[in-house]
Formats: C-alpha cells, sequence, structure tokens
C-alpha cells in the first residue's frame, strides 16, 4: 500500500489537442481545491506523477503513456478510445469534467488501498459566490456543479435581495438571472457595478434564458462580466467559474 501524507494528487496529462488542453486547465484549477484534489503536473515539475490522463485516440500519446508505465506502473483514465493492451476503460468525447473528475476519484483507490473515496470535500477558500434566480432547479443546479469545488454559495430569489445581500457581504462572483421579480437583472448588474470597490473584486456572470445580441448587449451595458444563456453549457461554465473564481488555500 502506498502511504501518503495528504489527499492530493498530481496528475501528468499525455497528449491532447489546444483545445482540450485550455479546457483541462479549467478543470485541473479548480480541482486543486477539492479533497481529494488533483493538479496537473507542469513540464518543469519536480513531483512525480501519481496518475496519468491519456488521449487515448492518439497513438503516439498511448504509446508515450505505455512506455511511462513500464517504469512506473500507475493508474490511468483514458479519453477517447480504449486500448485492449492496456485494460482501461476509457471515457468518451467531449471531455465531461464531472465524469473526469469521478474517473479520477476511483482511480485514486489503487493509491490510497481504500474503499472508494465519499462525496469530495469542500476545502478552504475565500470565493463568495452569489447566485440569483427564482427558478429552484436553476439554484439547486448552481449549488451542485459549485459545491465539489469547495465553492459555498448563497442564494436570493429578487433583485432586491441581491441588492440586500451585495451590501453587506463581497461577493466573488455573482450569478445573475436577467428576468426577476421586482427590478431585473440589468438593473442589478448596473448598482452592483455601481460600488467602486465591486467595479474590481466582484464579477457579474448574467445567467439567463435570453440570448438575442440586443439583451447581451444590455449586458454589456450594465456592467457584466460575461453572459451564459441557459441551458448551460456545463464546459463553458466551467471555463467562467474557473476565470472569476480563485483557488483558494487549502488546509
Amino acid at each position: 500500500m502506498n502511504t501518503r501524507t495528504d489527499n492530493s494528487y498530481c496528475v501528468d496529462v499525455i497528449g491532447f489537442n489546444p483545445t482540450e488542453r485550455l479546457l483541462l486547465s479549467s478543470i485541473f484549477g479548480l480541482a486543486a481545491r477539492r479533497d481529494p484534489s488533483f493538479t496537473q503536473r507542469g513540464a518543469t515539475g519536480t513531483r512525480a506523477a501519481d496518475l496519468y490522463l491519456v488521449d487515448g485516440s492518439d497513438p503516439a500519446a498511448v504509446a508515450e503513456f505505455k512506455a511511462v508505465r513500464a517504469r512506473y506502473p500507475k493508474p490511468a483514465v483514458l479519453i477517447g478510445e480504449a486500448d485492449p493492451q492496456l485494460g482501461l476503460p476509457a471515457l468518451a468525447r467531449p471531455i465531461q469534467w464531472a465524469r473526469l473528475l469521478q474517473s479520477f476519484d476511483e482511480a485514486v483507490q489503487s493509491i490510497a488501498g481504500t474503499a472508494a473515496p465519499s462525496a469530495p470535500k469542500p476545502v478552504a477558500t475565500d470565493a463568495a459566490v452569489l447566485v440569483v434566480d427564482d427558478n429552484q432547479t436553476v439554484r439547486k443546479f448552481m449549488e451542485a456543479k459549485l459545491q465539489p469545488f469547495g465553492i459555498a454559495a448563497d442564494f436570493a430569489e429578487t433583485g432586491e435581495q441581491a441588492v440586500g445581500l451585495t451590501g453587506t457581504k463581497e461577493y466573488t462572483c455573482v450569478f445573475l438571472d436577467v428576468v426577476l421579480p421586482g427590478i431585473d437583472g440589468y438593473q442589478v448588474c448596473k448598482l452592483i457595478k455601481g460600488n467602486k470597490q465591486a467595479v474590481k473584486r466582484t464579477a457579474v456572470v448574467m445567467l439567463t434564458s435570453r440570448s438575442s445580441p440586443f439583451d447581451k448587449l444590455r449586458g454589456s451595458l450594465a456592467g457584466c462580466d460575461e453572459y451564459l444563456t441557459k441551458p448551460v453549457d456545463e464546459n463553458h461554465l466551467l471555463e467562467v467559474i474557473a476565470k472569476f473564481l480563485p483557488k483558494g488555500a487549502r488546509t
């Protein structure tokens, strides 16, 4: 059994195109706040990899992994095509971050010598998030997407509630619906951005079903930093979360 002093794991990435590597950077940036946590091994990193992420559809990447595995037998997760010689399952493309992290959790069983990990535990972070939406399903969706990365969100159902919360607490990011009871999301965004400190410290992400160019222009004029339309593409949401929220400090 491999004895470890913490629940952090270093992943060596082999293969993948530039677009997928950008997505993976977002995933690893947020996975660093989980417990167990996963960080990508840099090209100049000194720490040995604990597991590998391999592009199973790239013969050169598979060959490189086989050569490495012959010297350092470590678990791996394949993306794309499975390889019968490796005997490892493969996740289908496109890369889905939730399934990928679940596969990482399963892979570390052989490292830790324990049963399958339970749900990831939040770790300490100074990021504060507010989700403003009168739809409970959307609030639950956002809670589920933020929780695995140690991000505990506050919630508001009306524009007035949102303004009240942002007036008493400094948020790193506000996910804001446009259509709300009372004042709408554009007005809320203007009020948040009217605070000189919030302009620099609080990112506002519109999260709405309104997708016309005119609506996006209104969001931009109100001062929003990003405009996401429903239904939300989960990988795009991940990129936005990674863009605006710091990794936080592990304890």
